[in-house]
This record gives structure tokens, C-alpha cells and sequence, in this order.
């Protein structure tokens, strides 16, 4: 569903703003919801699953209960119990396959030191997994994307290119080492990210999925009443990446994220279709997009050095929160 579609949806929709312990609800597209339940304790809640984007069930379990975990952490939250969705065409497919799903989705669970409490399971002709997540924050810290102060200094935590990626290995064979790469950006919890954007007073955070850079940038930005300059000359994307684009593997909801984006984005001469379509690309457990003062910025990228060393991630400055309309994003 595009992010005009699901606008559309939630002005049905009552607000949720009545209740006094509701700290974040449905009102400005955040991450997750947020209730308090006292004065040092408030529950954080999201839900995420969806098709295979990768055709091994172990990988593909870990990288959507990644997905589902990452919410939590763009919230600033610590998870902690799971629930499974999942289903499956038990009639068309081995119950092995499942079975592992599961067991990558629990991998990553237990990475998250979080547990998996139990879950529901449908019979359906294509097989989808994901997490409902339930974690914890202190009702005053914790991170949403509406924060944002003019000065900022935008950084992201991943590179860009999955959802390109995985739509080029749906259709030919790539290189071995383009899909460990994205398999590796998939499946690497954003939690010291969301660790580290606390350390060092972050002022909002949100992640990069199925929006795309463009789209939650835009949604932070809007958020936060500001408008954002963006370096694209400093965006970390997975090699191999661009030549994917220029060759069309583009997915539906990709090209449904660029169409939306030209509504708020003005690209600069330079800035060819290919690097267009990889900022509006629909990602599955992208990075987080995290918003803190300038003064920060060097001592949060030598605490996510270790990210660097241990899976190839490289937190990046990539642009700056300025005075302008809302939810402006100028790509230079």
C-alpha cells in the first residue's frame, strides 16, 4: 500500500488521541504505538509480516522478524516478547519449510534478547511471517519523528539497494556476493543504532522500509515541521546497486514510492533516474533515519564503527534538517 493509499485509509479511522496514556498513536505515522502504564514504564507495540523476498525459509524468517524488530528500536524502545504470524499452504509445501522460517525468525529474536511467547498460523496459498512485538521504554525517552530541531544532522545506518536487489534475484541470477551483501543488510538488527542515537540525545529516528528513503524521510520531515538538504553524493548504497536500477528491476511499489515522492522532493539536474529509484526504493529491515545535533554526530559514528567492522554497515551523515515546508526534501 502506497503512503497516499494509507492516508486515505486511516481518515476513516477514529483518533486515537482520547486516551491520556496513549504517548504515540495512528496520528503521525511513527513506528510503533506507545502507552504508558506509569510514571518509568510505557509499553511500545508494532506488527509487520509479509511474503518471501528471499527463497531460503531460514533467512527469510530472520530478515522479517528483523523487519518487525526494527520498529522497536526506531522508537528507541528495548524489545521484548514476540508473537509469530505466519502462513502457509500446508497442502502445496513441506512442513520442513515452515519450520524453518520459524527457526530464523526465533534466531533472530533470541539475537534481539527478546522471546518468542507464541503466535497464530493460517493456511494460505502463499507462505508470510512476521512478528508482533511488544517492548519498553521510559514514557519521557524515548524516540519518535516528529523531534526534529532545524541544525540536525541526518544519519543513515545502512546502505541503500535491497528492495532492487531482491527484485533482480526474483527474476535472474546475480553474483553471489551482491546477495550475501543484502542478505547481511537484511538480517542485521538496527539495535545498537537505536542504542547509540539514545547515547547521544538523538532527537528523532525513524527506519527505511517500505516507503523507502525518500518516503520516511519525508515522513519524519513532516513530522517535525521541517524540510531536509540531502548530500547524495554521501548516501552508502550496495554496490551493484545502480546498474540493477538502470537495468529495470524495479518493483511495483518502488515505482509507486517515486511517482508519490515527486509530490515533495525536488532533485537536483544531476541526480540521474537510477539513484532516483534507489532512494524510492520499497526496502524490507532497512536502517534507521536519526536526526541529532551536529555536535554529536562524531561520537555516534565511532560507536557504530563496530557495526562497520562486524557486517559491512556504515552509519553515514547524509544531510541536514533546515527551516522550509514541511516534509521538503531537496536531494543535491
Amino acid at each position: 500500500m502506497s503512503p497516499s493509499d494509507l492516508a486515505q485509509v486511516l481518515r476513516h479511522l477514529p483518533s486515537t488521541t482520547a486516551d491520556k496514556n496513549l504517548l504515540v498513536g495512528n496520528n503521525t505515522f511513527d513506528d510503533a504505538g506507545v502507552y504508558r502504564l506509569d510514571d518509568n514504564t510505557a509499553l511500545v507495540q508494532t506488527v509487520d509480516f509479509f511474503a518471501p523476498v528471499v527463497d531460503d525459509p531460514y533467512y527469510f524468517g530472520r530478515i522479517a522478524a528483523a523487519n518487525a524488530l526494527s520498529d522497536i528500536y526506531a522508537m528507541g524502545a528495548r524489545p521484548l516478547t514476540c508473537l509469530n504470524i505466519a502462513a502457509f499452504p500446508v497442502d502445496r509445501l513441506p512442513l520442513e519449510i515452515l519450520a524453518n522460517i520459524l527457526r530464523g525468525g526465533l534466531d533472530a529474536v533470541a539475537e534481539a534478547g527478546a522471546v518468542i511467547v507464541g503466535g497464530h498460523t493460517i493456511d494460505d496459498e502463499e507462505p508470510k511471517y512476521g512478528l508482533a512485538v511488544t517492548g519498553i521504554a521510559h514514557p519521557g525517552r524515548f524516540l519518535t519523528n516528529a523531534g526534529a530541531n532545524a541544525g540536525d544532522i541526518v544519519v543513515l545506518t545502512k546502505p541503500l539497494g535491497i528492495g532492487i536487489i531482491t527484485t533482480a534475484m526474483k527474476r535472474t541470477t546475480l553474483p553471489e556476493e551482491i546477495v550475501s551483501r543484502a542478505i547481511s543488510v537484511m538480517t542485521h538488527l538496527n539495535r545498537r543504532a537505536a542504542e547509540a542515537a539514545l547515547a547521544h540525545r538523538a532527537t528523532a529516528c525513524t527506519d527505511v522500509t517500505g516507503f523507502g528513503f525518500l518516503g520516511h524521510l519525508h515522513e519524519l520531515a513532516s513530522a517535525s515541521r521541517l524540510a531536509v538538504e540531502v548530500d547524495s553524493a554521501r548516501i552508502p548504497i550496495i554496490d551493484g546497486t545502480l546498474d540493477l536500477a538502470r537495468q529495470g528491476f524495479i518493483c511495483g511499489g518502488s515505482r509507486a514510492n517515486k511517482v508519490f515522492a515527486e509530490n515533495f522532493t525536488d532533485f537536483a539536474e544531476h541526480i540521474p533516474d537510477e539513484l532516483q529509484f534507489v532512494l524510492a526504493d520499497a526496502i524490507t529491515s532497512g536502517g534507521l533515519l536519526i536526526t541529532l545535533p551536529e555536535a554529536e554526530v562524531p561520537g555516534l559514528l565511532a560507536d557504530l564503527a563496530a557495526d562497520a567492522a562486524e557486517a559491512g554497515m556504515k552509519a553515514t551523515a547524509i544531510g541536514r534538517m533546515v527551516a522550509g515546508p514541511p516534509g521538503r526534501l531537496m536531494i543535491r
